[in-house]
């Protein structure tokens, strides 16, 4: 995950919610303890059936940040994985980035259509081949349910009134980039010099013209006495 923030204040997002066709640590699930697979095309599809896909904050439905209904998330399965990129104008958002709050990302998954693979020597690998998906969240102030890269050991399921919701987290620290610029120094005031003897100073008292002329028609009346004797 990236974090920029941007020169008019704003946050820029972006990163891979999740690549499929990894195999990821054990994770709790209705089919219980097993390795996860998410197969290739999953996402891609599960993003054409949601049409609008929300970004929330910790899957907190008050905290709606950005949407694919408005532009103002975007997000596509690429030959990668699933990538998300959107501008943040929230303020807790932005400070979570700036002080290295932001955990990663996550994701919902329901009607979950899948395979589960028996194996003699290690857990059961559960392959999701399809499944719905509403909203991708950023991680702040909760503890991510589940990794495909990192070390989480568990998923959250939650009940709603017509499928198990499936709750999958990366834990990744964002890298964060501060594209604003710096604060402008204030103008030092130019110092004036006031040396005396400087003859170009104004407020010398001594750096009278007419006093200058005075002097050299001394010096030339004196050299005209001289060439007389």
């Amino acid at each position: 995950m990236k974090a920029e923030l941007r020169a008019d204040g704003s946050l820029h997002i972006s990163g891979y919610v999740n690549v499929p066709g990894r195999q990821s640590r054990p994770v709790l699930t209705p089919r219980g303890r097993v390795i996860e697979v998410i197969e290739q095309g999953a996402f891609a599809r599960a993003l054409e059936r949601a049409g609008s896909l929300r970004m929330l904050l910790d899957h907190d439905e008050r905290r709606a940040l950005a949407s694919t209904g408005d532009g103002s998330l975007k997000a596509r399965e690429d030959a990668v994985g699933l990538y998300a990129e959107s501008v943040i104008t929230d303020p807790e958002v932005i400070e979570g980035a700036r002080t290295g709050k932001l955990r990663g990302w996550s994701f919902d998954m329901r009607h979950v259509a899948d395979d589960v693979e028996t194996r003699a020597d290690g857990l059961p690998i559960r392959h999701v081949k399809d499944f719905d998906i509403s909203e991708i969240s950023l991680v702040m102030n909760k503890i991510p349910a589940y990794s495909s890269t990192s070390i989480e050991v568990r998923a959250d399921t939650e009940q709603d009134d017509d499928a198990t919701v499936e709750i999958r987290a990366t834990d990744l620290e964002a890298e964060f980039v501060d594209q604003t610029p710096p604060p402008a120094d204030p103008e030092e005031p130019e110092e004036l010099d006031n040396d005396p003897e400087d003859p170009a100073d104004p407020e010398d008292p001594d750096d009278d013209p007419d006093d200058d002329a005075a002097e050299r028609l001394r010096t030339y009346e004196a050299r005209l006495r001289a060439l007389e004797l």
